[in-house]
């Protein structure tokens, strides 16, 4: 228990704070209309992205969707061949799928991979009336392939 005089600077810094506040202008964001400004520190849907010759980052290691708390990554891994390369490594992710009906955009899966291939983006209109699209896909997931790339 703290003391009563203690108690009473909380309340008045708390209160202090609140009127400052209550006086301000209101922001309004004119959605959509205007463009809608963010932080860059948001987390919206993910981006799996692209090293710099367009192959995939994402090397199949199951290391994010280990540290996923709410079990939405699911990935299926495949080996890379001479032929057709996906990714720079061995393997890729031939299916690689995001469950936005359990995700909590909590970001372990970024800080888990190890190649920087699973980032947050700044999407964020995810509503539907049918579940089932709410699990995105590999295709749907995927960084555009570079303009440089493109242009080969």
């Amino acid at each position: 228990m703290g003391s009563p005089v203690k108690d009473a600077i909380a309340i008045a810094k708390g209160m202090g704070v609140t009127l400052k506040n209550m006086f301000q202008p209101a922001v309004t964001e004119f959605y959509p209309d205007e463009p809608v400004h963010f932080e860059e520190r948001y987390r919206g849907i993910h981006v799996l992205q692209r090293d710099e010759n367009g192959l995939e980052k994402c090397v199949a290691c199951f290391l994010c969707a280990a540290a996923c708390p709410s079990n939405c990554i699911y990935i299926e891994a495949a080996d890379n061949t001479a032929e057709q390369r996906i990714s720079g490594a061995e393997r890729y992710a031939s299916v690689y799928n995001i469950d936005y009906n359990r995700c909590i955009f909590c970001g372990y899966c970024v800080e888990a991979c190890p190649t920087d291939a699973i980032t947050h983006g700044h999407g964020f209109e995810l509503a539907t009336y049918d579940a089932s699209n709410l699990i995105y896909r590999k295709e749907q997931l995927l960084a555009p392939v570079p303009a440089a790339d493109q242009a080969r």
